[in-house]
């Protein structure tokens, strides 16, 4: 049975346009995570223009998945509706999502993909997200050199799929080698010590494939090298990069995973909560349980657009995308 239909015919109907959403977030050490609460809890508001008034309860704490599983246990005996994740881990939730959906609550993920064929996962594709950047580094160098790459936590499943996009673009170029892969759990401090490490040893690199939530440290390393006109890397979406990046006309790039995944992912909720089904059902992915959004990508023929747009915005800000409420019901019939 398709996804959409299953999750819309197993539910339990609430009142007749009240609803009540669980947010689950498994970590809180970066300002993108309190930016994709907040976006959700804004697109939740504003339901109540369209006659559907959409109570959300948040989780949000740094818990390991043992911590998260009790997320969702909570939400299950809280009643509510629909619970929206972004996940520690793509295959430990699987019996309690059974349980959820035993007591027919929609269960949808964001940001990380899950195994589990009792959820659908709403989001951006992590392998195409980083096969795109990795692809520009490899065209920015001409297909040869040497590159180092900057990865996020390691085991998380959104990193995980990241890391096998770009070895899979770089494998494409026998000429280009990868000499290190390092971790730096998208903390800005840790990519910034990466990279003075990684200059310290490999002084002569060409390029650097890093992701978001580390990019602005890993850059800040190169500028203090005075290595800035002489390495390719990738960027990031926050306010504060992009200040610098068009400050200094960096070489570079970033695909966005934009905050607002997981207020696309409760539009989705809501349209299936009222009992519609997707026009294209929700079967992308390894899983076959995925409904992919679009990735912008910035690179220097757009930056200078994209950093007006977030002109006023504080520093911590990251460029973001979500599907409307409008653009939400067009994918259903």
């Amino acid at each position: 049975m398709l996804a959409s239909v299953a999750f819309a015919s197993g539910l339990t109907a609430a009142s007749a346009a009240d609803y009540k959403i669980g947010l689950s977030n498994g970590w809180v050490g970066s300002e993108w995570r309190t930016q994709m609460i907040s976006e959700a809890e804004d697109m939740a508001e504003a339901w109540s223009e369209h006659g559907i008034e959409v109570d959300v309860v948040v989780q949000s704490a740094n818990v390991d998945v043992p911590g998260q599983v009790a997320h969702v246990r909570n939400f299950i005996n809280e009643g509510v509706d629909a619970i929206i994740i972004n996940p520690n881990s793509p295959t430990a939730f699987d019996p309690v999502f059974a349980q959820a959906k035993a007591r027919g609550i929609l269960v949808i993920a964001t940001d990380a993909e899950v195994s589990s064929q009792d959820a659908m996962y709403v989001g951006i594709d992590h392998k195409a997200y980083a096969a795109g950047t990795a692809r520009w580094l490899a065209e920015t160098l001409g297909g040869k050199g040497s590159i180092v790459a900057i990865n996020g936590v390691a085991g998380h499943p959104a990193n995980e799929m990241r890391v096998e996009g770009y070895r899979e673009v770089f494998a494409e170029y026998p000429d280009l080698k990868v000499v290190n892969e390092v971790n730096a759990n998208w903390e800005q401090a840790q990519g910034q010590q990466a990279m003075q490490n990684i200059l310290a040893t490999y002084p002569d690199i060409n390029g650097v494939w890093v992701q978001d939530g580390m990019a602005a440290g890993a850059w800040r390393a190169i500028m203090d090298a005075n290595k800035a006109e002489d390495i390719a890397a990738t960027g990031e979406i926050r306010k504060d990069f992009l200040d610098i990046w068009v400050e200094n006309g960096f070489t570079s790039a970033a695909s966005v995973n934009p905050p607002g995944v997981m207020a696309s992912a409760l539009n989705v909720a809501v349209n299936l909560l009222e009992g519609k089904e997707l026009k294209e059902p929700a079967s992308a992915g390894k899983y076959g349980n995925a409904m992919y959004l679009p990735i912008p990508f910035i690179d220097g023929d757009n930056v200078a657009e994209v950093h007006a747009e977030l002109e006023g915005k504080p520093g911590y800000y990251s460029y973001t995308s979500s599907l409307s409420i409008d653009e939400t019901a067009e994918l259903f019939k």
